[in-house]
């Protein structure tokens, strides 16, 4: 917004427009750049926030900043109030990305952003290069990302039962099997015995779970494996399964990673569930046009990315 708009109670709703930064940045210094400010008028607006709001909003952690519990609390929704005044204000601005200034962050398995992080950034620098997107991994705990504005769009096997949250299906992906080059395993018809017995295998859980349906469609045959342990990410236990003989497994998201590293993969001989994969947002995204360029953009991924026969087929 342009220009001040006074509350009736005497507050300069540009405070929100300065606040949504500072909590987007959590950096006077990032957050006066991206306003055009110098850092000491980044400060004093800050200290007028910190006036209004009755709490310190930022606080010093080591050399960087973090929000406080209240400005967690409130992060989504001045994000939001500020996305509605925007488009009041300047009606059809959002509608040229071009001029759209905004960072997203996607969450998701790190096996999404390894193979196509790269597309999207491009994307974005084609079509709307004032847009950065931020890729995190999913936490050990499910917390409240879209609902707390922690993040913008959740990718992959979306679990949420928040009701408030708006949960599109794309499609369904699998698992397959993937060893070093030269494992024995690859030697003759991959059977159940021989897929549970050959080796030691790696599982992957950010929870750090040691037994998931691998096991409980081996048990139906009366087999079982040996798990010698658990990795936190997909990207992370290609490089141990590289190094190593153990067993382990990646969706098919993750199979051009799996390539690159020289790993091979092959058909896992159990009836294993499909995985949904899906898109999750806060509906308080649903009318606006940059967040509808980035569900469509990642829609377009993995509709290209389905196109794509697997390379052990």
């Amino acid at each position: 917004m342009t220009q001040s708009v006074g509350s009736p109670g005497g507050l300069d709703l540009n405070l929100l427009v300065a606040l949504d930064v500072l909590l987007e940045e959590e950096s006077v210094q990032r957050a006066a750049r991206r306003l055009h400010l110098s850092e000491p008028a980044m400060s004093r607006t800050l200290g007028r926030i910190r006036r209004a709001l009755g709490d310190p909003v930022l606080v010093r952690a080591g050399r960087r900043m973090v929000p406080t519990p209240h400005a967690l609390a409130v992060r989504a929704e001045v994000s939001a109030v500020v996305e509605r005044a925007q488009a009041l204000f300047a009606p059809g601005r959002d509608t040229d990305l071009r001029t759209v200034s905004r960072t997203f962050t996607i969450i998701g398995p790190d096996a999404i952003a390894g193979t196509h992080a790269a597309v999207l950034f491009a994307r974005a620098a084609a079509e709307a290069p004032g847009i950065r997107i931020r890729f995190l991994a999913e936490a050990h705990v499910d917390l409240p990302y879209l609902r707390q504005g922690m993040a913008d769009l959740e990718v992959g096997a979306i679990d949420t039962t928040a009701p408030e949250v708006r949960v599109e299906h794309l499609q369904e992906d699998r698992m397959v099997g993937v060893v070093r080059s030269g494992h024995p395993l690859l030697t003759g018809e991959v059977t159940p015995e021989r897929f549970a017995t050959a080796a030691g295998h790696l599982n992957v859980s950010r929870r750090g779970k040691l037994h998931g349906p691998v096991d409980a469609a081996l048990a139906e045959l009366g087999l079982e494996r040996h798990v010698v342990g658990t990795v936190g990410t997909f990207p992370a236990s290609l490089f141990v399964l590289r190094d190593s003989d153990l067993v382990g497994l990646i969706s098919t998201w993750g199979v051009p990673l799996a390539t690159t590293l020289g790993l091979a993969t092959f058909e896992v001989p159990l009836p294993l569930p499909p995985i949904p994969l899906g898109l999750a947002w806060h509906p308080r995204h649903d009318a606006d046009p940059a967040h509808a360029w980035l569900r469509g953009c990642v829609r377009e991924l993995v509709a290209a990315r389905s196109a794509v026969t697997s390379p052990f087929i």
